[in-house]
């Protein structure tokens, strides 16, 4: 049989379900966690606090559909999206929190940047509007705010990621510094065109392109995760940022179809064909 590990990492806690390959799900774990609020607008998580609970969630998964680690064929991650984490590269200790996708924090710099002629350049680029919910201004954030990161990034020390890129570099042990295509354009530094980073707003936000994470199609592999965790290598195979996730597993696969998901958030989702 194959047997299948999907992981959702969400805003409020993270889940795992085992599925077989009919789609039927084996087992279920679920763990929550609070949220930082530092300040009015601000909203923060522990990163360390988001691998632990996933990897929790999932050994209960296991335990509970009665399987073990050696029967897991793949691994699949589904995320919050947007949230930003900064880590070092060589030991994996987090440079400050993760800012989450409902922070507010840079809301003032983003209306000035409304007003900046690289406002029409940013939405021609990665089709999207400007404002705190990315992941640039925040990522800038950490770098313009707290003491020796920007040298640090500049000298390649750093890695950014959204919260797949976070998993998947512990699942393997900074082996894999990966995100997808669906999570990549949610950071307001991707071109959906050319399907690569800009360097143009690399530049305009100053974030190293050494930073950054290399970007795969949703269906890839995209590393393979220690034997440690498990009892064996696992091989991840698919990564998408949780609302597109839900509209392919709402199966909306043709153009007009539309999915809403209610959660932390709400969110319309549609299939606007090619």
């Amino acid at each position: 049989m194959t047997y299948i590990l999907a992981l959702d990492q969400g805003t409020s806690s993270s889940k795992a379900t085992i599925f077989d390959r009919n789609g039927l799900a084996l087992g279920r774990g679920q763990v929550e966690y609070d949220n930082i609020f530092p300040r009015d607008g601000w909203v923060e998580q522990v990163p360390e606090v988001l691998w632990d609970t996933s990897l929790a969630a999932a050994r209960e998964a296991l335990k509970v559909s009665g399987l073990r680690g050696l029967d897991l064929t793949c691994i699949g991650i589904a995320n919050q999206r947007e949230t930003a984490l900064v880590w070092d590269r060589q030991t994996g200790e987090s440079v400050y929190n993760a800012i989450i996708w409902q922070d507010r924090r840079t809301a003032d710099r983003c209306e000035e940047l409304k007003t900046h002629e690289i406002a029409e350049v940013i939405n021609s680029i990665t089709g999207l509007l400007i404002d705190p919910y990315f992941s640039a201004t925040k990522v800038q954030w950490i770098l313009e705010n707290i003491a020796g990161v920007r040298e640090r990034a500049e000298s390649g020390d750093l890695c950014f990621g959204t919260v797949d890129t976070y998993l998947i570099w512990k699942l393997t042990k900074g082996a894999s510094h990966v995100t997808d295509a669906t999570n990549a354009s949610r950071t307001l530094l991707y071109d959906i065109d050319s399907l690569m980073w800009s360097d143009q707003l690399l530049d305009f936000f100053g974030v190293p392109h050494s930073m950054l994470p290399t970007v795969h199609d949703s269906s890839a592999l995209f590393g393979q995760v220690s034997g440690e965790y498990f009892g064996k290598e696992i091989p991840i195979t698919g990564v998408a940022g949780d609302q597109q996730a839900a509209l392919i597993g709402q199966a909306c696969f043709s153009p007009g179809m539309t999915k809403i998901t209610y959660g932390t958030g709400c969110f319309a989702l549609v299939n606007t064909g090619t």
